[in-house]
């Protein structure tokens, strides 16, 4: 009898913590709505790449048209963005979880945010699905693209890519993409949602005058998107636009230095954050490095730039070895260039992947564990007079080491307003 009465006591005990675990949520969600209700628009920027950039462009260009806009990046740092324009670190005390959206929220609602900008962090779909549903509950969505990335999780096909991002997709909203190949399936699941949709086309991008108001290099897709949403926010082009001109830029964000010795000139780019085959070579093919007239010379200002010369430095990891493998087999098919210079972890093993996939041997220069500053040297040593070099792979690791290198030593390009 003492057994069954312990046990009934033991059951109203957890009855009572569930319904005061109940309680506690349903009283954190309704205060959670209540701050929602209080910033009248709610942006959340989903996609594969650009997402950082993207969010930060668009609270720039918001902020410019007059409205109180309170961002917040996920990128290679974690950042929130004032009201004020003035940004700081997201600080953890454990690892990423998408329960700091709630405060975000709740720190955008008490700073009197009449926009809150903020980038998707969760992977993955069914946190991704949580975020826009439970905690964004979104008035505009963002895509930026579908790109075959974390398809361990949202993968294993690129189809499965676009159908997670699509957990974002707004109830009742506007959806803003610059998605080409899936902007069917996208507008479907939209509609769907009695959510408008709008897809961002090249032709909206400002054009190589325009882009040269940025401090670094910005993909002109990107600003065509965060224009297009400006504009539904009531806030003008030519306004937005040069209120983007000011933003600071995400630490992955693509940079250019030049950095000059002895009459030799390098012009590095920091493409170490696209770090997947399709968005390397975009970029790549964007710029233009091969050509005498590229795109990049367009953008600094210089007309022809003679006939430079080209190389990709692959900055390597041992616990990133899948994207090597990917990278090997898009060198001298995708990136053609004088030679590939190999840097940070197993980069033997890399160039006998890159061999194996038709790299001619004699283009593959092995570098792998030698600092940044002897890296730089070498590049110099090939170089006649003036070479472009892109950095692709990682960030981390060499990556960050070599463009902290680069920023002591070099000069990073200004454009012209």
């Amino acid at each position: 009898m003492a057994f069954y009465s312990a046990l009934s006591f033991l059951a109203l005990i957890l009855l009572v913590l569930l319904i005061g675990v109940t309680a506690i949520f349903f009283i954190e969600m309704q205060r959670h709505r209540s701050m929602l209700r209080r910033i009248p628009m709610r942006i959340h920027v989903n996609g594969t790449r650009g997402k950082s950039s993207v969010t930060r462009l668009i609270a720039a260009g918001l902020r410019a048209g007059g409205l109180r806009t309170f961002a917040k990046t996920t990128g290679s740092a974690a950042r929130l963005i004032h009201t004020d324009g003035s940004e700081e670190p997201v600080v953890r005390r454990a690892g990423a979880n998408i329960r700091e959206q709630l405060s975000i929220v709740r720190k955008a609602a008490e700073e009197g945010a009449e926009a809150l900008v903020i980038e998707c962090m969760a992977i993955r779909p069914d946190l991704q699905r949580i975020s826009e549903k439970r905690i964004v509950d979104s008035t505009i969505g963002v895509i930026t693209n579908v790109r075959p990335d974390h398809l361990e999780v949202m993968g294993p096909q690129l189809e499965d890519v676009a159908r997670a991002l699509s957990g974002t997709i707004p109830r009742g909203g506007k959806l803003f993409v610059a998605e080409d190949r899936y902007a069917d399936f996208l507008r479907r699941r939209a509609e769907s949602r009695r959510t408008s949709f709008h897809q961002t086309t090249p032709d909206a991008a400002p054009n190589p005058r325009g882009m040269k108001g940025f401090r670094y290099i910005e993909i002109p897709d990107n600003v065509a998107l965060a224009l297009d949403v400006c504009e539904a926010a009531g806030v003008d082009r030519q306004t937005a636009l040069k209120g983007m001109y000011g933003v600071t830029p995400d630490i992955g964000a693509m940079t250019l230095t030049r950095v000059q010795r002895e009459g030799k000139e390098i012009d590095f780019i920091n493409a170490f954050a696209a770090n997947d085959p399709e968005s390397t070579t975009f970029i790549w093919k964007l710029l233009e490095l091969q050509g005498p007239s590229s795109f990049l010379w367009k953008l600094i200002g210089i007309e022809d730039a003679g006939d430079p010369q080209a190389a990709v430095l692959i900055s390597n990891r041992h616990d990133r070895m899948r994207r090597a493998v990917d990278m090997a087999r898009i060198i001298e098919k995708e990136m053609t260039a004088d030679w590939y210079l190999v840097a940070g972890d197993e980069a033997s093993s890399f160039i006998e992947m890159a061999v194996r996939n038709g790299v001619p041997r004699d283009k593959l220069v092995n570098l792998g564990g030698a600092a940044p500053e002897s890296v730089l040297t070498r590049l110099f040593a090939l170089t006649k007079k003036q070479c472009s070099v892109m950095g692709i792979g990682n960030m981390g690791g060499f990556g960050i080491q070599f463009v902290q290198l680069l920023e002591r030593e070099g000069m990073k390009h200004a454009s012209a307003d």
